[in-house]
């Protein structure tokens, strides 16, 4: 929920002109900025701050892994929960089944035991066994991390028997997953590339200036086609064919994260009371350009205009459909009593 002491443009004086200046302004100043180059680091905010050091230490445990990938995979694989605990009996941050666990756990935090549970263990454990996997295919040909993936998925054999990622629709779609999911952990390098589909999710946000804001809408009929504020974005970009979760703080991960001068029409802009987590964020919008959002701010108020540049600015995603697609959508819950 967007709090009320934001900076507030009325909706009655600004209008369709208003919000073409400023997207034609932004595209005309960003052209010509697209660069390339390998994330290396960690985004803000993007893993817990009580994970980042573990994260930042053990993604360079070898050359196969980088924080940002390690980071990709443990968020797929757990949200980030440490108490997560799948129907299969995978448990922790790192979902280890017991068994892979008494044969790869580490006792990364030099205490004395391995304890699956424990993220000081289980992190440094999901680094370790990445690696040995690593170590296994290392003569084979291909990407050495596309093919460390792999072996997580299918086992080294298969990738040793089929020189590289094997045929396997399983295998070649979570491998595509964490890669995707990399650059959204990754601090990027150079600029983000524009996205190609910005310009009508805003024309949709925008048709919806004036609605009244409702707790937990979606905009269906039966709600008066009110929203909520991720309820917006998510409908926005579902008009051009790109479907985002629900909420806030998963959305945050549907794409690479421009600096704030990088920021361009169309890329989701999120808010937080603790500026360490991407797991606190509370709201998000759809930026416009000029330093003005459209978003549905809270009980009481309508989807409007508002100024980014506020103190409880978290960052920025800009959406891909390959960055929606990997964000997982079936993560394990705590397990009981936990």
């Amino acid at each position: 929920m967007r709090k009320a002491w934001l900076g507030v443009v009325a909706v009655g004086g600004v209008g369709i002109g208003f919000v073409a200046l400023l997207v034609v302004g932004t595209y005309s100043a960003a052209a010509g900025l697209v660069g390339g180059g390998r994330a290396v680091g960690l985004a803000k905010g993007a893993v817990p701050a009580a994970y980042q050091p573990l994260v930042q230490d053990w993604g360079t445990y070898c050359s196969a892994i980088n924080p940002a990938l390690l980071a990709a995979q443990l968020y797929q694989e757990s949200g980030w929960n440490p108490s997560a605990q799948s129907p299969a009996d995978a448990r922790g941050i790192g979902q280890f089944i017991p068994g892979t666990w008494q044969s790869h756990g580490i006792d990364g935090d030099g205490d004395g035991d391995r304890d699956i549970w424990d993220p000081a263990d289980a992190i440094p454990s999901a680094a370790s066994y990445d690696c040995e996997l690593a170590g296994y295919v290392k003569d084979v040909p291909g990407d050495p991390t596309d093919n460390m993936l792999a072996a997580y998925n299918a086992g080294a054999y298969a990738v040793i028997k089929y020189g590289g990622v094997p045929p396997y629709r399983e295998t070649q779609n979570y491998v595509k997953i964490i890669r995707t999911l990399e650059k959204s952990f990754a601090r990027p390098v150079g600029r983000v590339a524009p996205s190609q589909q910005a310009a009508a999710a805003i024309h949709f946000a925008q048709e919806k200036l004036g609605t009244k804001y409702l707790w937990g809408g979606n905009g269906t009929p039966e709600q008066g086609g009110r929203f909520d504020c991720s309820g917006l974005t998510q409908a926005a970009y579902r008009t051009v064919g790109i479907e985002l979760p629900r909420v806030a703080n998963d959305q945050y991960n549907a794409g690479e994260h421009p600096s704030r001068d990088e920021l361009l029409p169309g890329d989701l802009v999120f808010f937080s009371d603790d500026l360490t987590n991407s797991r606190a964020i509370r709201h998000v919008g759809l930026y416009v350009g000029g330093g003005y959002m459209i978003n549905a701010p809270y009980t009481g108020a309508v989807i409007r205009f508002d100024k980014i540049d506020t103190p409880d600015y978290f960052g920025a995603t800009r959406v891909t459909e390959d960055g929606a697609k990997s964000l997982p959508t079936d993560l394990p819950a705590s397990r009981p009593n936990a």
